[in-house]
């Protein structure tokens, strides 16, 4: 059985998560969702694609902003429903709201949170935001 019959799109309604990590670091950069057709565009492109929830439609990863994501390794988890992708993040910010990771805010405690993340380009410039 091929690695794209194994993941259960089913139980999501037909979307997985994906957990995004650099391959090197490790670093968490990002959390998205695919359908079928942004697995089977991944394999083939070996860039990160995607299935956006709240706009409904498929995307590439850096079509806009240059920041792609090229798709180093690929695993699943033990119940078949969740991904995790290695990548080169390319152009250096993961995030649309310009930062390395989309993980960038730190809980210091309940009324209370911080910016940790690297800033690596401004939105505006890049989305007209």
């Amino acid at each position: 059985m091929s690695f794209l019959e194994q993941v259960d799109f089913a139980k999501g309604g037909g979307l997985v998560p994906v957990i995004v990590q650099d391959h090197k670091t490790n670093e968490v950069l990002m959390m998205a969702y695919m359908n079928e057709g942004a697995l089977k565009e991944t394999l083939e492109l070996k860039k990160a694609c995607f299935y956006s929830r709240s706009r409904q439609k498929f995307w590439v990863k850096g079509e806009t902003s240059g920041n792609f994501q090229e798709v180093k390794d690929i695993y699943f988890d033990c119940d078949n429903d969740t991904i995790l992708l290695k990548v080169e993040q390319v152009g250096g910010a993961a995030c649309h709201t310009g930062h390395r990771s989309c993980f960038y805010k730190q809980v210091i405690d309940n009324d209370n949170v911080r910016e940790v993340g690297e800033l690596v380009f401004d939105p505006k410039e890049v989305y007209g935001e």
